[in-house]
């Protein structure tokens, strides 16, 4: 068997344990999916009202216009619970144990990511399905969807191999959960829940050049028609490129532990 088919097969080991441990513990799972619903109710029906008379459409057009930076928050939600799996196998003696077997040392970090990747898509599905049934209303072909989806995949990539990188730096399975939570932030400092031009001049130059708004731009602007722009291009980079150096410090932070 060549080496790229037993990296294959020991990667598709370690998925199958990262899926099976959050099925063991589901508590973690269920607050992922149930905090965004949670914050996409709050908005909806609390300040939608408001905030939709703002954009000009009432309470429906706000929820159209919010759900895609709720989308990015959810993955950024499901990434930080992430990084405390991987620093909780690097403290608690797992990690060796593997490392005296005949395993693709890249399988373990590769089980985390996609076992992550799919508990947020999984997430971001459910909450799709709560936005549709509180009156969201995309208009995309079938064609914007998936590419939706793409956007939203390669984002999921990216944060959940920043996510497996601070994880690996964190000393403790409690600073693991720290460390990732200003990407749960960033939406509100983007164009997640209010458009950047209301905002005052210092913070809406952050909202407007911060990786988030571009990405939530496109993904908006795919499911409603509204104008893309560079957007597209712009977030695919940012989603490329934060993928692409994360796995690299993630890889050299794994190689000398």
């Amino acid at each position: 068997m060549s080496t790229l088919a037993l990296a294959a097969r020991d990667s598709s080991t370690m998925v199958r344990r990262q899926l099976k441990r959050l099925l063991r513990y589901p508590s973690m799972t269920v607050q992922l999916v149930v905090t965004p619903v949670i914050i996409l109710l709050l908005f909806v029906y609390v300040l939608g009202g408001t905030l939709g008379d703002g954009i000009g459409g009432g309470r429906d057009a706000y929820v159209d216009y919010v759900v895609p930076g709720i989308l990015l928050m959810t993955a950024a939600m499901a990434a930080t619970g992430t990084a405390v799996m991987v620093a909780t196998d690097m403290t608690e003696g797992i990690i060796a144990r593997f490392r005296t077997m005949r395993i693709s040392r890249a399988s373990v970090l590769t089980g985390h990511v996609v076992a992550s990747v799919v508990q947020q898509l999984l997430s971001m599905t459910v909450l799709v399905g709560i936005a549709l049934a509180i009156g969201f209303r995309p208009n995309a072909s079938a064609l914007e969807w998936l590419a939706a989806i793409g956007m939203l995949t390669l984002f999921a990539v990216a944060v959940t191999w920043l996510s497996v990188a601070l994880g690996l730096k964190s000393p403790t399975p409690e600073a693991a959960s720290n460390a990732p939570m200003p990407l749960v932030l960033l939406p509100f400092l983007g164009s997640g829940f209010v458009p950047t031009d209301s905002m005052p001049t210092a913070l809406r130059w952050f909202a407007d050049y911060q990786p988030f708004t571009p990405i939530m731009e496109t993904v908006r602007g795919l499911l409603l028609g509204s104008p893309i722009g560079n957007s597209a291009a712009i977030a695919a980079a940012w989603c490329a490129g934060t993928a692409a150096l994360s796995y690299l410090w993630a890889k050299r932070t794994f190689n000398k532990s």
